[in-house]
């Protein structure tokens, strides 16, 4: 039995079994987090005295090189990450955005730190400003590193890219990172930061792991702090409203919900090239993570006049797309990241069929390509379209987080 493993004050720590974890392709269980406790306190002060510390004892430009050679060990290693994501559901083009996305990150931040940041700890931000008639006084910026921790709490998308984004600028900052990732796919972020420890070149104390809750965490964190969280957004305003969030004006940093558009232009129609842009771009923002990117395209406005062109292509593009597990030749599409996901998407689509009716999925017959997928947490592409959205339109306000898409007609810009 893989019991999964926190990485808290520069030990490995959890042995008993707790929420097992199930394959989004199959339902087998992938691993379990630990029911261990975790002393955050202590992983608090840790991560304060002994990653800053370390990481203060090293300048912008070396602590740029750490940055690639993790960036080149992870990437030296990506086939074990690649086959451990697939258990997510990520096909080989969805690791391309997580696993190798979350690579190209840290080459960014390293190539950004050694081109653009000086050798020390200190940035000179801004010309010197007078303060006084008589230039007696003048002011002038310069930026140091916090001296705190920083909390990251990524949602379950992006396990590794998730990761690593905030913790590239955070590291090159000068600041130790705590890591909370989503625990439906956390097994894919603790290899990867076994990966980076393994790599030596994460200074001890730089990096923490948290699987599972955050227990008391927040009571811990001072004004020096920081906060950083994607998610829902009502998890978002559950956390920013903890007391000792609000009492310390510890900064809290948040990326919630996105409710993006794609417009199409009224002068475009499908003879024009552009037309089929779009259509090929909502395809792909629709299925890519089986549309669970904070960038995917949610709603689609369409002048009233090419709202069946558009519904009609759409269909077309989608029926193109095979679902099912990504190990087999030819899927395009993967599953949701788990069964919890599974019900919430559904939910979701009825909250939407209130005000849109279905245009593409919900005919009964779906199945998923692959032996097993009965037990994953698949689901195909659904397209809607609100016909009256001046009655209201539950698009505008209901995200459901997988491959669906409202079409929402226009009279004029």
């Amino acid at each position: 039995m893989s019991v999964l493993k926190s990485f808290i004050a520069g030990q490995w720590v959890g042995e008993k079994p707790a929420k097992a974890l199930p394959s989004a392709v199959n339902g087998e269980i992938v691993a379990h987090t630990h029911d261990d406790t975790l002393d955050f306190k202590n992983a608090v002060e840790y991560g304060r005295k002994v990653g800053g510390k370390n990481l203060m004892a090293m300048d912008f430009q070396e602590r740029a090189l750490a940055l690639k050679a993790m960036a080149l060990y992870l990437q030296e290693h990506k086939k074990e990450l690649y086959a451990l994501s697939m258990h997510t559901g990520s096909t080989k083009g969805d690791n391309g955005i997580d696993i190798d996305g979350g690579f190209g990150t840290l080459f960014s931040y390293a190539s950004m730190g050694r081109r653009e940041l000086p050798s020390g700890n200190v940035v000179h931000e801004g010309p010197v400003t007078p303060l006084g008639k008589n230039n007696h006084f003048a002011g002038t910026h310069i930026l140091v590193p916090r001296g705190g921790v920083a909390v990251h709490i990524d949602a379950y998308n992006f396990p590794v890219w998730g990761m690593l984004e905030k913790f590239a600028p955070t590291f090159l900052a000068g600041m130790p990172s705590i890591v909370k990732p989503a625990t439906s796919t956390c097994y894919v972020t603790e290899l990867a930061v076994r990966l980076m420890q393994e790599s030596g070149a994460l200074p001890e104390g730089s990096l923490q792991l948290i699987i599972g809750s955050t227990g008391d965490l927040f009571d811990h964190l001072e004004e020096q702090d920081v906060v950083t969280f994607t998610g829902s957004a009502a998890t978002a305003r559950k956390l920013r409203n903890h007391p000792n969030i609000i009492n310390r004006s510890i900064p809290f940093n948040a990326e919630a919900d996105s409710l993006n558009s794609a417009i199409l232009a009224p002068d475009v129609t499908p003879e024009h090239e552009e037309f089929d842009v779009f259509v090929k771009e909502i395809r792909r923002e629709m299925t890519a993570k089986a549309g669970q990117k904070c960038t995917a395209i949610r709603r689609i406005f369409v002048p009233k006049d090419q709202v069946n062109a558009v519904c009609d292509k759409l269909k077309e593009q989608l029926s193109k797309i095979t679902v099912g597990d990504p190990s087999v030749e030819g899927v395009r599409m993967g599953a949701l990241a788990s069964i919890d996901q599974l019900e919430d998407v559904k939910a979701n689509i009825q909250e939407l069929l209130k005000t849109s009716e279905l245009v593409v999925g919900g005919e009964g017959n779906f199945k998923a390509t692959g032996d097993g997928t009965e037990k994953g947490a698949f689901i195909e592409p659904h397209l809607l379209l609100c016909r009256n959205p001046e009655s209201g339109c539950g698009a505008h306000d209901i995200e459901a987080f997988g491959p669906v898409a409202t079409v929402i007609p226009y009279d004029t810009i």
